[in-house]
């Protein structure tokens, strides 16, 4: 199917009852060539269900983690977390997003949706200007939030989808929101580098390619120029301080001189790391807000 993704409806209904399943083999169309992706199968580890993919937006093959609550409704639409990685592959340097979220019980009590991809490099969340192999943003939209969509009991307004990082991966939930406002409701990052200007540190180089499809993406200018647009409701959350207490300090200034609602929190000064206590907070702040889903 040209332009879209292929399902089988029975097949969306079955799959949360028998994740085993053949959920996705779709023909995507981007930029007017025909481009492959394809997401295996379900297999259950640790009571996670994990999707293989390939598609010619990565390198290689990635996954797509989910973790459900163990009453998951098919009739009723949950709200999703995407859990954003800040490393690539399975590389777990930093501690792992959803075993946190397994550890604390936190797919249970908020009877959420909890959705970890991979990605075949290191994760900024942009699409390089010329290596098809590194379109992340593209990868994110078109593969891995569709799927959901189509194959969980997920909300699909903005409401009911959410972005959840640290480190690289908190700059990518927020530029994910500040560039598509219309896809996600909220966005939580904790420890930061919200004030990164220019190519050079944190591995940016490779991914972003240029300092023109950076500048696309860099948090202060996208806030500049599009925060005041995302309405009166605090939709971008900041917590706690590790590695990046500075940038959080200054991304908070300029939030509250161009008058861009959002939730800021100081708190203890915590280890880089998924692992060190600030995902709850993080996590409580994304799903109890005031919603018109």
């Amino acid at each position: 199917m040209a332009g879209g993704i292929s399902y089988d409806e029975s097949q969306q209904r079955e799959a949360i009852v028998n994740p085993g399943m053949l959920l996705l083999v779709s023909l995507l169309a981007a930029e007017g060539a025909a481009e492959q992706t394809a997401v295996a199968p379900a297999v259950a580890v640790d009571g996670v269900l994990v999707h293989e993919v390939r598609s010619s937006y990565q390198q290689g093959t990635t996954q797509i983690q989910v973790l459900l609550p163990s009453n998951v409704d098919r009739d009723k639409k949950h709200s999703v977390v995407y859990v954003l990685p800040v490393e690539a592959k399975n590389e777990s340097r930093y501690g792992e997003g959803l075993l946190e979220i397994k550890q604390q019980n936190l797919h249970e009590k908020y009877q959420a949706i909890f959705v970890a991809p991979t990605f075949s490099h290191l994760p900024w969340y942009c699409d390089h200007p010329t290596d098809p192999a590194i379109r992340q943003e593209t990868y994110f939209l078109k593969v891995v939030v569709p799927f959901i969509d189509k194959s969980y009991p997920a909300g699909t307004s903005r409401d009911y989808r959410m972005l959840l990082g640290f480190s690289k991966s908190g700059w990518g939930a927020w530029s994910l929101l500040l560039r598509h406002p219309e896809l996600f409701g909220r966005a939580a990052a904790w420890d930061a580098p919200m004030m990164t200007e220019s190519l050079g540190r944190y591995g940016t180089t490779p991914i972003f390619g240029t300092a023109e499809n950076f500048a696309q993406y860099r948090i202060q200018d996208v806030l500049r120029t599009k925060g005041r647009f995302l309405g009166p409701d605090k939709r971008l959350v900041l917590t706690g301080p590790g590695n990046f207490r500075s940038e959080h300090e200054q991304i908070h200034a300029l939030m509250d001189a161009w008058s861009i609602p959002h939730e800021y929190r100081d708190t203890q000064l915590r280890k880089h790391d998924w692992h060190s206590g600030w995902v709850p907070e993080a996590v409580e702040l994304l799903l109890t807000g005031d919603r018109n889903p």
